[in-house]
């Protein structure tokens, strides 16, 4: 695959046709309101993992609607003082894996934490979260469940939820609540985005290839899943576009950049069909704070930077973090 989206010069000046709903923020102010009326109620029980130099907990919190959301809470072995903490949301289909499969973080001496996803769990790693939350007829997958009304969407639970597992995770005693960072790949980037707009006092934001940015392009642009369950949900329902339409813009990153109040390193792949560049870039330029960068990966599909992001990523957050 060759460069199928805009130039470069073209994707950094390149801004999204979405329209913001005039009730957005009154929206997400409401929905975390109701979320916050039930106690958070996390509980980290530490479990045997075999390793010996991280400590690691399962975790359960109360998310949108009180449900219990699980995750897994990993330290430096020995840890006895806080420690800025790394939250991390997971990629479309995954779920938290098993417990010793997050090392990168709490090697770099961070705590970290990682949300399961509510539903998912089921495609590239196990998960432990049911979504009980039901909703009208779908096409397989979570795009379009509930998605004619911005309160039965399913991304209304999610992004909801990622926002207490931040409250989560700075509930443990060994987690410097003021240094808290959030990250994520791909489903994970854009609940990274959607959460930098949400919770105003992060230390550090670092979406990478991140996926549910710029709705009005990218399911017109790309027809890859998971943007191609959308167009399937509306080939069978004829005449629901702008219903479709209007749904999406509440779960929009372009929309939560624009409120985002942390340093940012973002990434982006030039021959991503997934997340295509240009949709990536959408959220980047609307990105508020001027302390921001996007790490270009000209000749890569979705796999991104992988290890090299990686790389980048332990270069520019420490800094971020240990600063505060």
């Amino acid at each position: 695959m060759t460069l199928f989206d805009m130039p470069l010069d073209r994707l950094r000046e390149y801004r999204s046709a979405s329209a913001e709903p005039e009730d957005f923020d009154a929206f997400w102010a409401k929905t975390l309101g109701e979320a916050r009326e039930h106690p958070l109620d996390a509980r980290f029980e530490r479990v045997g993992t075999g390793l010996a130099t991280v400590e690691t907990y399962d975790v359960t919190f109360a998310g949108f609607g009180g449900q219990p959301v699980k995750g897994w809470f990993v330290v430096p072995a020995g840890t006895a003082e806080p420690v800025p903490v790394v939250v991390e949301f997971l990629g479309y289909g995954g779920g938290r894996g098993l417990a010793h499969s997050h090392l990168l973080w709490a090697s770099a001496g961070f705590a970290h934490f990682v949300m399961d996803t509510r539903g998912q769990g089921s495609g590239w790693a196990p998960g432990d979260t049911a979504d009980p939350v039901g909703s009208a007829p779908a096409f397989p997958g979570f795009m379009t469940r509930g998605v004619e009304d911005p309160e039965t969407y399913y991304y209304r639970r999610l992004y909801t939820d990622a926002v207490r597992a931040v409250e989560a995770a700075r509930s443990h005693p060994l987690a410097d609540a003021a240094r808290t960072a959030v990250t994520g790949i791909s489903q994970g980037g854009g609940i990274t985005i959607a959460v930098s707009g949400l919770v105003q006092d992060l230390a550090a934001v670092s979406p990478d290839v991140p996926f549910l940015c710029d709705f009005p392009r990218a399911t017109t642009v790309t027809d890859r899943t998971p943007y191609r369950e959308i167009g399937n949900y509306l080939k069978t329902h004829r005449g629901r576009v702008e219903r479709v339409r209007e749904t999406l813009s509440y779960f929009d990153g372009v929309h939560f950049a624009a409120r985002a109040t942390a340093p940012a390193l973002f990434s982006t792949a030039l021959e991503d069909q997934t997340c295509p560049p240009s949709t990536v870039f959408a959220a980047f330029n609307a990105y508020a704070h001027e302390d921001k960068a996007i790490e270009v990966y000209d000749f890569n599909d979705h796999e991104g930077g992988g290890a090299f992001q990686q790389a980048a990523q332990l270069r520019w957050l420490p800094d971020r973090l240990r600063a505060r």
